[in-house]
């Protein structure tokens, strides 16, 4: 895991944290911020994904695994 899938899991939680609080205190523009939050944090999360993604394929092509079929 890289630091900005680490970070964007902590932002989608903190937001859905933040959403389910102002539900129940019945703050509208608590549940917004929370979602928003959410959302920030799902595409930070997607952007490490997509790094270590790319990271892997370059592990690969340049340390390809020998198979003795």
């Amino acid at each position: 895991m890289n630091k900005d899938q680490i970070k964007g899991q902590a932002k989608t939680i903190a937001g859905k944290v933040q959403e389910t609080t102002g539900k129940l205190v019945g703050s509208l523009s608590q549940e917004v911020k929370g979602i928003k939050l959410q959302v920030k944090g799902e595409v930070q999360k997607g952007y490490g994904d997509a790094k270590e993604a790319v990271k892997e394929a370059h592990h690969a092509v340049l340390h390809p695994t020998k198979s003795h079929t």
